[in-house]
């Protein structure tokens, strides 16, 4: 990996609701994406948007020198794009399939073309997009105001949420998960070698399980009091 960036979770990502999704996204023929494949790279055309049926997706910022701010994760019935596919500008982010995603599509024009004839859906944009900015204002506040500590925590208890397979494992590396931090990997190991002693988290191989969120979430909470 590239010099330590630091990974920015929201609490939960900014979605439209089914039928709003549906209404975009109608008629559009879903594709299959592998594992590791880009949809788009930072500074690339913004000339599409694309929706997520299954899947997930890390949205990532890249510096001059390499270093990775990873800005999101999306899921189901996220909006990966919008902003370029809003303004045309160029991409000001980079989207990465994270597991195999199945997406659909819209060109900017047809993007466009449906929000002017669908207002409802137009103001379900402007929704999302403030609380994205919401998210960001928040997620500013976190990088700080709160420890290392906490910012694990609480990025484990939202990974646990939505990467976890079904026996709870987050497949993660400690590596990735100092460098989604900003921190480096040996600060890190030994708080997750500190939490598996009083059974909060389990660890194996390039994976971590949440075995007590209630411990991580007094962490979070010790903080914020």
């Amino acid at each position: 990996m590239s010099d330590p960036g630091s990974v920015s979770f929201a609490s939960r990502p900014a979605r439209l609701s089914q039928d709003l999704f549906d209404l975009l996204f109608g008629g559009c023929r879903p594709e299959h994406f592998d594992a590791g494949e880009h949809l788009f790279m930072q500074e690339d055309p913004g000339d599409r948007i694309y929706g997520v049926l299954s899947g997930t997706v890390e949205i990532s910022i890249y510096g001059l020198t390499g270093r990775k701010l990873v800005a999101n994760i999306e899921l189901s019935r996220s909006l990966i794009g919008e902003i370029g596919a809003l303004d045309g500008g160029p991409r000001t982010a980079s989207a990465l399939c994270l597991t195999g995603c199945t997406l659909v599509s819209l060109s900017r024009v047809q993007f466009l073309d449906r929000l002017e004839k669908n207002s409802h859906l137009a103001i379900a944009m402007i929704g999302l997009l403030c609380a994205r900015l919401r998210w960001v204002s928040g997620e500013r506040s976190d990088q700080a105001l709160l420890k290392i500590e906490t910012r694990l925590a609480k990025r484990l208890l939202f990974l646990s949420g939505v990467l976890a397979d079904k026996d709870g494992w987050i497949p993660i590396s400690q590596a990735d998960l100092a460098a989604f931090l900003g921190a480096t990997r040996e600060s890190v190991n030994k708080m997750l070698n500190e939490w598996r002693g009083r059974s909060l988290i389990a660890i194996r191989r390039s994976a971590i399980r949440v075995t007590n969120a209630n411990g991580l979430q007094a962490i979070v909470d010790l903080d914020g009091s």
